[in-house]
């Protein structure tokens, strides 16, 4: 069987732009990746080694799927043909904890196409120049070395836009992807018309809930007025 080493494909082609408008939205709730999460009956959550190396600026967006080869991890410079402006790059790099497939200048060019975030399954570096860009990036491990794209100019074997595993969850391409200092959640495009009308009524309860404690609600009161705590 021979082994494609460049596969690039367009991504999910019918995705609800106002949906995921209303989902980019949510972006400034309290604990949001947790909000999502709670929504979604607490499935797609990622390993909690996965987390912001760089500035906490939460972040959501659908995914632009990157898989690269266990042993021959390289640079994936070639999602810069196809990013669009709110997409978030997940890399699924087999968690390799040594060698960094993003790094400073990724983070600059991921931010003038106008990508929302980064999450690597994998190793990161530079986290200081994405730190002064102000670009959030998550991954399972930081470490200065680079892959060998610099020094063999290849960019391949890769593939864009397939199905990865990422933090221990499968996450397709247009998938929501809902990042903060609490982790990532992943939530599958299809389940998404269900899931963010539950996940407003969750932040709405949890605002409200805020406020009745502030205001000397008990947590016996609590509990009748909202179920939960």
């Amino acid at each position: 069987m021979k082994y494609e080493k460049k596969i690039i494909n367009p991504g999910r082609q019918d995705l609800d732009v106002e949906l995921i408008a209303n989902c980019v939205e949510m972006k400034d709730t309290l604990s949001v990746s947790a909000v999502f999460s709670d929504a979604y009956k607490r499935d797609g959550v990622m390993d909690h080694e996965i987390k912001f190396r760089t500035v906490n600026k939460p972040f959501i967006g659908t995914a632009l799927t990157v898989k690269l080869k266990p042993g021959d991890i390289v640079d994936c410079l070639p999602i810069f043909d196809i990013a669009k402006p709110g997409d978030v790059v997940v890399i699924d790099a087999n968690g390799t904890p040594n060698t960094s497939i993003w790094g400073g200048l990724m983070s600059g060019l991921a931010r003038a196409a106008g990508v929302a975030g980064a999450v690597v399954d994998g190793s990161v570096r530079d986290t200081d120049e994405s730190k002064l860009l102000e670009f959030p990036v998550a991954s399972r491990s930081v470490s200065p070395r680079a892959a060998h794209s610099a020094e063999t100019g290849r960019t391949e074997p890769i593939e864009i836009n397939v199905p990865i595993v990422c933090g221990g969850i499968i996450v397709n391409p247009g998938d929501l992807i809902v990042a903060d200092e609490l982790g990532v959640t992943a939530i599958p495009y299809d389940a998404l018309a269900e899931v963010y009308p539950a996940a407003k009524e969750q932040a709405a309860k949890e605002e409200a809930t805020r406020a009745e404690i502030l205001n000397g609600a008990t947590v016996e009161q609590l509990l009748a007025k909202f179920g939960r705590i």
